[in-house]
């Protein structure tokens, strides 16, 4: 693990063999709390939220208004209005599985109004669902420490942190909220959300949001503006895991160290080619052993990766009513800097790292605004639309998980199932 990689070499064996103990404590220690955060099921989950709500006069449990509305968004209601709407028209059996009581005059099963609904997520703390569900997902996804030390090159289980503004919605502040959230690359499950804080960004939220993850020998991928020392440090020694980071221009003096590099000379160590939809791309990376003086924290391997693309538009010419295809040629190059060793990832490994971070952006923000209409929501106010956006990251996670990849697909057939 890099903690342990990165200590000086003139040590004595028993200060070693104790440092190894005690980040295996950390890591034991972290995957028990993440296994009794999870609980057994989605209901247990759900319980261990603190409900807002008076103990008296409650018909309802907050598990049971939970579990309606997220099966309402797993039927395919986006806005709350839907989802208070499917839960009054809910059936008889479903209402009793997730614990709706009889009334005493006739034993009929009633659902929760629709003002129950909304009162409850008016009061209720976004941030705390939030990490109750992270933590049941993650769970689920099986987030656990990797083994260490590795044989060889092999492709790492990877998360990406990335934000997403919800332009439906209107902070205290009068500003756009930012959620920064932490996915997992292999089926795109939100494992942890956090809110950016006013006349903020995304960086100061970045610690917080990761913190207290069981993930040791995980890779962590993120947009450039992620790439900063401290992030790298926090990733290497506190995390325990590795990074795999972007380098632009908004860190001059790094990007400008490996810019300079000889890249011309060094070969091409992996090449892909991809097609589709009238687009052909073919990216390339060329990686090199983190030069001594880079000056950033655990740094072992440089890359660069290049991307050559193809698309084939149809233009018209002006004056004219035909149309005609034309081949549009692009370039692109991005530069990047990573803990992992030349023998814990080749070049390979360091390219499919880069294209799963996207995974976050195309399966799930883009799914939230184009599936669950998230940016279109009415909802704008309060903690009202955090709430909203956990319970399609839910239930994004959940229809994932359970093997289905088509998410538009999938909830148009259970609804009308």
């Amino acid at each position: 693990m890099p903690g342990q990689f990165c200590m000086p070499a003139l040590v004595s064996a028993a200060p070693v063999a104790s440092s190894a103990d005690a980040a295996v404590a950390v890591l034991i220690g972290r995957a028990a709390a993440l296994q009794r955060a999870s609980g057994g099921s989605l209901s247990d989950c759900f319980a261990a939220v603190p409900d807002p709500r008076d103990r008296r006069g409650i018909r309802h449990a907050l598990p049971t208004i939970l579990g309606l509305c997220t099966a309402a968004a797993l039927s395919g209601a986006v806005t709350l209005t839907e989802i208070t709407a499917w839960v009054a028209a809910a059936s008889p059996d479903l209402l009793a599985a997730l614990g709706v009581s009889p009334d005493r005059c006739g034993g009929r099963r009633k659902p929760p109004h629709p003002d129950t609904i909304e009162r409850v997520f008016a009061g209720l703390g976004a941030q705390g669902l939030a990490e109750h569900l992270g933590a049941f997902l993650a769970g689920r996804a099986g987030i656990a420490p990797v083994g260490a030390p590795i044989g060889g090159p092999v492709l790492l289980p990877a998360i990406a942190v990335d934000g997403k503004a919800m332009r439906g919605a209107i902070g205290p502040d009068g500003q756009i909220p930012y959620l920064l959230a932490a996915a997992t690359h292999h089926n795109a499950t939100v494992i942890a959300e956090r809110l950016v804080g006013a006349k903020s960004n995304e960086v100061p939220a970045f610690q917080p949001l990761l913190r207290g993850l069981s993930v040791g020998g995980w890779v962590f991928t993120m947009d450039a503006g992620h790439t900063v020392r401290a992030h790298a440090t926090f990733i290497t020694e506190e995390l325990l895991a590795h990074y795999v980071m972007i380098v632009k221009e908004n860190t001059k003096k790094l990007f400008d160290r490996l810019d300079d590099l000889d890249w011309a000379s060094v070969p091409v160590a992996h090449a892909s080619v991809d097609t589709g939809h009238g687009r052909r791309e073919r990216r390339t990376i060329r990686v090199l052993d983190a030069p001594a003086d880079l000056g950033f924290p655990h740094a072992a391997q440089v890359f660069l990766i290049e991307r050559y693309t193809i698309r084939t538009v149809r233009k018209r010419t002006k004056g004219s009513r035909k149309y005609r295809k034309v081949q549009v040629h692009t370039a692109v190059a991005v530069l990047g800097v990573t803990s992992l060793s030349s023998r814990e990832a080749a070049a390979e490994h360091l390219a499919a790292y880069v294209r799963g971070h996207w995974s976050i952006e195309n399966k799930i923000h883009w799914v939230r605004d184009v599936t669950f209409r998230e940016d279109a929501s009415q909802v704008k106010t309060g903690s009202r639309p955090r709430i909203m956006a956990t319970l399609r990251n839910l239930a994004i996670g959940l229809i994932r998980q359970a093997g289905y990849t088509k998410i538009a697909a999938t909830i148009v057939t259970w609804r009308s199932g």
